[in-house]
């Protein structure tokens, strides 16, 4: 089964008209980026948006052999351009499935917004699924019965005959707003409609995201990538090695960002474990405040964690793990060894904080699970007016340091923006 993407933008397409945001600016040339359009096997056409038969002769293919139009947007229309001989488009109900005479079957999806998803099935066997901007599978992903209402299009017929559309391993090739909604891309991994060996493909792509290397690092750390508008791909072909990192650390100042760098690079994972290395702070109120927020921010999905025992967690196999924050770790860690008193600190501190640490850093080295941990970066200002301060600093560097020697990436935010170190 053969896909060209004709349009891999959002509804109003990058850079939006008339739009004077530097995003917009910015998306230029193969970063230029049409609605969302699919062209399946040269015939079957999902989604029809402004200029098709000109975005198919710029892709080298022609819409001559359409014989099936499907809309997937919450709205059917009016389409801004209908070519000539092109079949009137359709909407396939909720839970129906189409057999097409080129022998493609097609299965409307339920979803959790307005729209319609749909699960191609090719000649050859092989499946893909394609969802609309801002949409996820409603309630548990592609588990639900076959509806029985009619479905009409042209060369197509109703296909009633399976029980139920159960998941039946992962999909060769999804497509859908990884960076609108994570979350669906969690929830199609969690059932296991995602795995692996599933070429995962970002469309709906709109402004809100820099264009460029911004772009393509966000959806690399999802397990997902984006092609330019044109491009023609072979479902089930190998999409190249994977970049998805098993150790990532975020380094920071304070409200730099990093915080929301660590979790918008594991959103589209479920079951995230959250470890919160600060604990609760009764007579504190603004670090309640700063608690509440980051809580408010994290899926419903993920579990939260209040400990500083992170050894135990690396060391098991689990979900992908959130370590929030590794400076918090090391002040408890100095805490316990009394590291803050100079005569303890020479009399055994010192060597029972490196032991702590490169206990620490050998988990992290053997562990089994996906890691994403925060630190802050403190080296780079006024340097600390007591001896304590001053080892902190010192001590954090060390540990900094040693964490990123087994990450495979290492960032550093700075403004809200990620640079990417390693």
């Amino acid at each position: 089964m053969e896909l060209t993407l004709l349009g891999t933008g959002a509804p109003a397409g990058l850079p939006e008209p008339d739009c004077p945001c530097a995003r917009c600016a910015a998306a230029s040339g193969p970063e230029a980026r049409a609605a969302t359009s699919l062209l399946v096997d040269g015939t079957l056409l999902l989604d029809l948006t402004p200029g098709p038969a000109l975005a198919a002769a710029r892709a080298g293919q022609s819409l001559g052999g359409v014989r099936q139009v499907l809309l997937s947007h919450p709205h059917d229309g009016p389409a801004l351009e209908m070519p000539a001989g092109l079949p009137s488009p359709v909407r396939v109900p909720d839970r129906q499935e189409l057999a097409l005479i080129s022998g493609h079957r097609v299965r409307a999806l339920a979803l959790d917004a307005p729209g319609t998803g749909y699960r191609v099935t090719g000649p050859d066997g092989r499946r893909l699924l394609y969802l609309p901007p801002g949409a996820a599978p409603a309630g548990t992903p592609l588990s639900t019965p076959v509806g029985t209402g009619p479905a009409t299009g042209s060369g197509a017929g109703p296909h009633t005959d399976e029980p139920r559309d159960g998941v039946d391993g992962p999909y060769d090739l999804v497509v859908l707003d990884v960076l609108g909604r994570p979350d669906a891309l969690a929830r199609l991994r969690e059932v296991g409609a995602v795995a692996a060996t599933t070429d995962v493909l970002a469309v709906h792509i709109g402004h809100d995201v820099p264009p460029g290397p911004e772009l393509h690092r966000r959806l690399a750390a999802a397990g997902a990538r984006a092609v330019p508008d044109g491009t023609t791909l072979t479902v089930g072909a190998p999409a190249g090695p994977g970049t998805l990192p098993r150790r990532t650390l975020v380094l920071g100042g304070a409200r730099s960002g990093k915080s929301l760098e660590a979790e918008r690079r594991l959103a589209a994972f479920p079951g995230v474990v959250y470890v919160a290395t600060g604990g609760s702070r009764d007579d504190d109120p603004d670090w309640g405040a700063r608690v509440a927020e980051h809580r408010e921010r994290r899926p419903a999905t993920w579990r939260t964690e209040e400990t500083c025992d992170l050894v135990p967690l690396l060391d098991s196999d689990g979900p992908p793990l959130l370590i929030d924050c590794l400076s918090l770790w090391l002040t408890r860690t100095m805490d316990e060894v009394e590291a803050w008193d100079d005569t303890l600190w020479e009399r055994g501190g010192a060597t029972a904080l490196a032991e702590r640490v490169s206990a620490l850093v050998a988990a992290l080295r053997r562990t089994p699970r996906h890691v994403v941990a925060v630190s802050n970066e403190v080296g780079s200002g006024v340097v600390p007016a007591t001896p304590a301060g001053r080892r902190f600093r010192d001590e954090l560097g060390r540990l900094n340091s040693r964490f990123a020697d087994e990450c495979e990436h290492v960032l550093l935010t700075v403004a809200g923006v990620a640079l990417p170190l390693r």
